[in-house]
């Protein structure tokens, strides 16, 4: 981690500075978090790392730890699994929707996301990776002209950004899954709606069986005593 400038939204950058290191696997699952260590690392004091621990907390990525403090939950694969079935209905309406309403803005704006996707694959960022990630799909909530989806799929982000961690170590993933990215954009900015939603969906499906899968490979090869 490095220093943070202060910022009036500087809880706000501690909990995405603090779940980036979540995300890649740099905190680990049952490692306890010191919160005087972060408040150093990060060059803040202790009260914004501890309401960005609040936040995560009740995301559902931090766990009370044995004695005191806090830990890193593990990951569920109920959850998981429940979560993308949600999100694969929800993503789909995002791509029809857009290509309904804004195929012509799409076509301004997602190219540059596009461009940004596949240099994080050549220079091996995790971080950029998954940043890009989000900015992509986030794009296309504001495209659906639907605040509810912005609000509902805010809910998910946390565990989508820790599933997408472990998922984009894998060397050959990242480039497929730029691959449909750029499928689903295609087919948003030429106003193919039904193609759209069903791509966008395929994609969610297909993210989420490659994870589940990976999971529980990992699960299986944990000894007993590790969370």
């Amino acid at each position: 981690m490095k220093a943070l400038a202060a910022q009036p939204k500087l809880v706000e950058q501690v909990h995405k500075a603090i779940l980036s290191e979540i995300a890649e696997a740099k905190l680990k699952a049952g490692e306890r978090i010191i919160q005087e260590q972060i408040a150093q690392a990060l060059g803040v004091s202790r009260q914004p790392v501890q309401q960005a621990l609040v936040l995560l907390k009740n995301q559902g990525a931090l766990i009370e730890a044995p004695g005191r403090g806090l830990q890193v939950a593990p990951l569920n694969l109920d959850v998981i699994r429940r979560m993308y079935e949600v999100r694969a209905v929800i993503e789909g309406l995002v791509f029809r929707k857009a290509a309904e309403n804004f195929p012509e803005r799409a076509k301004k704006q997602a190219e540059k996301l596009l461009a940004a996707g596949r240099q994080a694959i050549n220079t091996s960022s995790l971080r950029e990776l998954i940043s890009v990630d989000i900015a992509f799909h986030s794009l296309f909530y504001e495209l659906a002209d639907n605040p509810l989806i912005c609000q509902t799929m805010a809910s998910h982000w946390v565990t989508t950004q820790r599933v997408m961690g472990s998922v984009l170590l894998t060397p050959d993933k990242p480039r497929d899954i730029w691959d449909e990215h750029e499928a689903m954009f295609e087919f948003v900015a030429n106003g193919e709606a039904e193609k759209a939603e069903q791509m966008a969906r395929l994609h969610i499906v297909q993210a989420a069986e490659f994870m589940l899968e990976r999971f529980s490979d990992q699960a299986a090869r944990r000894p007993a005593n590790q969370p």
